[in-house]
């Protein structure tokens, strides 16, 4: 059987907070084995590339799919689509950016280097918990997914 994770990579506390919430309320941390947060880029890729204090996790396990926050310290979510993409083993995997950006340059760039999504994070906690169920539950319910 497949165990179903997903990946957050969120810097800030609350935002991470009101994320797994939102995710409890629509249901999504139920039809999940796993949602694992990373606090900033290194530690995302580390934990997908099975390194640092994921070494022997085994990296061919990849999550559902994973909910990027592009402003991130050291390594920006950016820079870690980059690296997925470029990667044989995670070049196709999920990846939604979910960013308090919504300046086009950013839109733009993030689809260039491969997002399979774009969503800026609403304001209100109603309109954010909203996102989040409806994202969960595609990515997790309604999208084929590459990944097994």
């Amino acid at each position: 059987m497949t165990r179903k994770t997903i990946l957050l990579v969120e810097d800030d506390r609350d935002q991470t907070r009101l994320a797994l919430r939102a995710m409890r309320e629509h249901g999504i941390l139920e039809a999940t084995d796993e949602v694992v947060v990373a606090e900033d880029g290194e530690e995302a890729l580390d934990f997908l590339f099975g390194r640092g204090e994921y070494t022997g996790r085994d990296p061919t396990l990849k999550p559902e799919f994973v909910l990027l926050d592009i402003k991130l310290p050291g390594i920006d979510g950016l820079e870690v689509l980059r690296r997925l993409r470029e990667d044989e083993e995670t070049g196709l995997l999920p990846v939604i950016l979910f960013s308090s950006s919504s300046e086009r340059e950013d839109v733009i760039r993030g689809y260039e280097l491969g997002a399979n999504s774009y969503v800026a994070k609403p304001t209100n906690f109603d309109e954010f918990s909203e996102a989040m169920g409806y994202l969960g539950w595609y990515w997790l319910n309604i999208n084929e997914s590459p990944v097994e």
